[in-house]
């Protein structure tokens, strides 16, 4: 199969499943899920898709334990909206590039950069003598 098309179908999985997540899972432990990436396996048997949750740890283990109970429920959705020989069992695995995003962003907010200096030794073109 081609790359572009097990692409084009990660993408329609990972749309897919957020719409399912949003308006079809009642599960109380599942919060606020962002999905953030779809990555199917060659054989389109597997899907790994991460996930971004709101909240603090305590909070994102309760709705990764909901999303694991309801991936049989989504699953079965995602089967009736995406034409697939098979519908490929859901992985949910968290994404810890948001966790690396964040702390990027928190330590530019309390370390402003500075505006660069000339090396010793140069003249700085707006300074007149």
């Amino acid at each position: 199969m081609s790359q572009r098309r097990t692409e084009r179908l990660a993408e329609e999985i990972r749309e897919e499943v957020a719409a399912i997540i949003g308006r079809g899972v009642k599960d109380p432990r599942v919060g606020f899920v962002t999905v953030t990436r779809v990555a199917l396996t060659p054989d389109l048997r597997i899907a790994h898709v991460n996930v971004g949750v709101l909240g603090d740890q305590a909070e994102r283990a309760k709705t990764m334990g909901g999303l694991r109970k309801a991936a049989g429920f989504i699953r079965r959705e995602l089967g009736q909206r995406v034409r697939m020989r098979h519908t490929p069992e859901l992985q949910f695995h968290y994404d810890e590039g948001l966790d690396a995003t964040d702390r990027i962003a928190q330590l530019l907010a309390e370390n402003p950069p500075r505006p660069e200096t000339p090396p010793d030794g140069e003249d700085d073109p707006d300074q007149t003598s």
